[in-house]
């Protein structure tokens, strides 16, 4: 699954506050509020998230995928925070970080928001909120941020936190047919940190 173990201990799942949002794994109790989210905006969220969106069909579903991000948590395989509006608890969407666990360390971004949360700044403050997680606890030297083409939304998002655009690489011929071009790749360096 990695090219090496997760090199750190677990991180203490303690709430990542900013000016308006708190982010934090989610708890069993936060079944419902995940399920409606993804079941109100499936059809939103499918292009960019379709695994997620495929695993969320039911109630009971959402229990399941819950209890693998906890154990995903402590495995190091991948780091999912639920997003709230801390002054009226509102559960607003999510952002995860996954990592590669190979030198040097780079984590990859996602996040989402319900429809209703989207356009107030919910996204970017959310992602300004992990950077410093990625950076500072979990040690890596990159984030990447990839976004479809189609949702200019999400690029300015990471273009706001101060991710730059990575052109294209090329590729050897063979490979250009299978090529992408729907997806943008946003990056962030430890050293470029500003946040």
């Amino acid at each position: 699954m990695y090219d090496v173990a997760p090199p750190l201990p677990t991180p203490s799942g303690a709430p990542i506050l900013s000016a308006r949002l708190t982010l934090r794994p989610y708890l069993p109790s936060d079944t419902t509020d995940f399920f409606q989210l993804i079941d109100q905006n499936r059809l939103r969220l499918q292009p960019s998230f379709p695994a997620r969106e495929a695993a969320v069909r039911a109630p009971t579903d959402a229990v399941q995928v819950l209890a693998q991000f906890r154990q995903d948590w402590a495995s190091g395989r991948l780091y999912v925070l639920g997003i709230w509006d801390t002054a009226t608890s509102r559960y607003l969407g999510d952002i995860s970080l996954k990592p590669n666990w190979s030198a040097p360390v780079t984590l990859e971004i996602g996040y989402y928001l319900a429809e209703a949360a989207e356009g107030q700044g919910y996204a970017r403050e959310a992602l300004g909120a992990v950077v410093g997680f990625g950076f500072d606890t979990l040690n890596a030297s990159h984030l990447l941020v990839r976004c479809r083409a189609n949702n200019p939304r999400s690029c300015a998002v990471a273009e706001a936190v101060g991710f730059q655009h990575l052109p294209p690489r090329p590729r050897p011929w063979p490979l250009r047919a299978l090529a992408s071009s729907d997806i943008l790749y946003y990056y962030l360096k430890r050293e470029q940190q500003t946040i």
